[in-house]
């Protein structure tokens, strides 16, 4: 099947009891069993609940995977991963990512013995010069946020594979949609579900997708041990959300192509950064790797940080929040916002600078956004 049939149908059946289309939301703690130790194969929702299963199986089947485990956010999925590491291993970590996942790698898990070195994964030369004896995983960004940088995740898998290293990629901004990573050898891919796969910025949670039948059940242990999984309600919204997901990324991508030509030609903008422009550096790789180029657009305004506030603040249908990959248009400043627990020297080190805006670019008309970031221009 493809894409869209898979979307609408991957991992699910009509309810056997009642026929029911939808798959029916297990809002149950527990599940009475006949006598000790006799059930039907379900003893307690954290550790398996049928709506979460069938949500499982559709990420699986978008992905090409053959297990999808959820979480009840982006964050927990990507703590849960790190539990497949122990004191003394070495990470090697794409240097532009959500600042929150720099926050939990930096705060949380150095705290552990973790140890972290964070390089240009799309520079294949910095992933093996940063190789030590104790290196045990390669956690890539592609697209990164919020530079979009690209990373040939075919040759990346091929360095980890070479050295044994666990191969760990969020696909959170190209979304399934438009890039499957497992298909290039990646062994692990998580995504902030809270973004494109629900995709109505209205429930959060996260997952991690593999076909590694040994990583799957040491991620299926943690899942259950830690106990930061999803409620049932919360998988029904993203399984209802992911019915729709190729239908609104193309839209995504439609808006944002329009926009950032829009940039491009805008005296108040210094350079646009998106993967589906030909000024893109990893244009040529993003065209052959994924199928899509997603909704996100970032920009360096000519202007300092007063005049970036300004044009966030001043647009009326892209609203200042944080997160992105929802149905409305969302603006944002990194710098301050998304990725403000980065310290400041290592922001401006990677080129997170003042006068750098992120767009989430929703599918409303494309005629209504430009002409809203125009009126905000001319106030910034």
């Amino acid at each position: 099947m493809k894409f869209d049939t898979r979307a609408v149908h991957g991992g699910q059946k009509p309810e056997p009891i009642t026929g029911a289309i939808t798959v029916p939301i297990f809002q149950t703690s527990t599940y009475v069993q006949s006598g000790p130790g006799e059930h039907t194969g379900y003893e307690y929702t954290r550790t398996q609940n049928p709506t979460r299963e069938a949500l499982e199986r559709n990420l699986a089947s978008l992905e090409g995977g053959t297990h999808g485990i959820v979480f009840a956010s982006g964050m927990a999925a990507i703590s849960t991963v790190m539990t497949l590491l122990k004191s003394g291993d070495h990470v090697i970590c794409s240097d532009d990512v959500y600042g929150g996942t720099y926050r939990v790698f930096e705060t949380v898990f150095r705290e552990f013995g973790l140890d972290y070195t964070y390089v240009n994964t799309s520079n294949l030369a910095e992933i093996t010069a940063a190789a030590r004896p104790e290196t045990r995983m390669l956690w890539i960004e592609s697209p990164t946020n919020p530079l979009l940088k690209i990373t040939d995740l075919r040759k990346a898998g091929d360095i980890c594979r070479g050295n044994g290293w666990i191969s760990v990629v969020d696909n959170t901004f190209a979304s399934p949609c438009f890039q499957r990573p497992l298909e290039f050898g990646t062994d692990i891919v998580v995504h902030s579900m809270t973004k494109y796969a629900g995709g109505h910025a209205d429930t959060v949670g996260g997952c991690a997708i593999t076909s590694d039948e040994k990583l799957a059940e040491r991620l299926r242990f943690s899942q259950n041990a830690v106990g930061a999984c999803l409620g049932p309600f919360d998988c029904w919204v993203i399984l209802r959300g992911l019915k729709t997901l190729g239908l609104r990324m193309r839209q995504h991508e439609k808006n944002a192509l329009a926009i950032a030509h829009y940039l491009e030609k805008h005296a108040r903008v210094k350079q646009v950064i998106y993967p589906g422009l030909p000024s893109h550096p990893h244009y040529e790789l993003a065209s052959a790797q994924q199928s899509g180029f997603g909704g996100i657009v970032s920009f360096y305004l000519d202007g300092d940080i007063e005049a970036a506030r300004v044009v966030c603040k001043s647009t009326k249908l892209f609203r200042c929040a944080e997160s992105l990959g929802g149905v409305e248009s969302l603006i944002e400043h990194p710098g301050i916002m998304t990725h403000a627990s980065i310290p400041e020297a290592i922001r401006a080190e990677k080129g997170l600078t003042d006068n750098l805006i992120r767009l989430s670019v929703g599918i409303e008309d494309a005629d209504d956004l430009i002409a809203d970031l125009d009126q905000a221009f001319s106030l910034g």
